[in-house]
């Protein structure tokens, strides 16, 4: 769900959703974004403690915080009380970040992807340390903590879950290293959005995890795998046969979690009928369980 729409509107969805047994609801984490520049756009962590109150079993989630206008410490803090405040159904999705409007917003110039990565991999061993224990130091390049204070710490033990997105090496060694989920949608430098190009991505994307997990001495299986559907050249919302399709093929590449947007019949990428969300509930959630 996108955080652009009236609240009562906004709040209704979100507990139908929660009717409907959908496991968890994400939103993006931006200050604008893409085609939304220029409409209504509200803050994620008060708009998830919003949805925090409003619903009661549901798992809330980022889609994905990054380092261009969050700081690990104040970050951390949020999240914390968030998991409070949610009873511990709080996953912290994050991510390296883009070129975008995020990254100029506060007057810096964009780094590349190279730094980006070295810039992510601060942030998360940081965001870790703070989310594990109530005191934290660091010196780094990008980050420096003095004595941060996180008191009581996270309800869920030993922190909130950290889910990672990542598609190039670097980040998938990170993913290996702290993340409890890891995020993906393909080809993350989008030279090839179509079916199969996805799916090549992604094979090469696991193998690499997969390699990362093996060095450290950590099982593969401990990593669970969300996919983010919506970003590539499929429509996987245009029937439920669509979707069925795209679900076997995610359980066959071992993800185990499936995201989608919800449709909006004014957005020219996720314009799909709305029905096909009760649809998904009633016909295809009943077969997974």
């Amino acid at each position: 769900m996108l955080p652009t729409d009236p609240w009562p509107e906004t709040v209704d969805r979100a507990r139908r959703l929660e009717a409907l047994g959908f496991e968890h609801l994400w939103t993006y984490d931006h200050l604008s974004w893409r085609r939304y520049r220029e409409r209504s756009w509200h803050g994620t962590i008060p708009w998830l403690t919003g949805l925090a109150g409003a619903t009661s079993r549901i798992r809330l989630g980022t889609m994905v915080a990054s380092p261009n206008f969050r700081h690990p410490v104040t970050l951390a803090k949020d999240a914390m009380t968030l998991d409070h405040i949610s009873s511990g159904r709080l996953t912290l999705g994050v991510g390296a970040g883009g070129v975008g409007f995020d990254s100029t917003v506060l007057g810096g110039e964009p780094l590349s992807r190279d730094e980006r990565a070295q810039r992510l991999a601060e942030f998360i061993e940081v965001l870790d340390l703070l989310l594990r224990q109530p005191t934290t130091s660091f010196a780094g390049r990008y980050y420096s903590v003095e004595e941060a204070r996180m008191i009581p710490g996270c309800l869920q033990r030993p922190r909130l879950p950290l889910a990672l997105a990542a598609g190039d090496p670097q980040t998938l060694g990170l993913v290996a290293r702290f993340a409890d989920a890891w995020i993906t949608y393909g080809d993350t430098s989008h030279g090839d959005t179509s079916r199969q190009g996805s799916d090549a991505a992604i094979r090469r994307q696991l193998d690499r995890l997969e390699e990362h997990c093996a060095r450290l001495g950590r099982r593969p299986g401990t990593v669970d795998r969300i996919y983010l559907s919506g970003n590539t050249d499929e429509r996987p919302l245009a029937s439920l046969a669509a979707f069925t399709d795209l679900v076997g093929r995610c359980q066959a590449l071992g993800f185990t979690d499936l995201v989608f947007h919800h449709p909006r019949a004014e957005d020219p990428v996720w314009d799909d009928p709305v029905e096909i969300v009760e649809q998904i509930a009633t016909e295809v959630l009943p077969t997974l369980r």
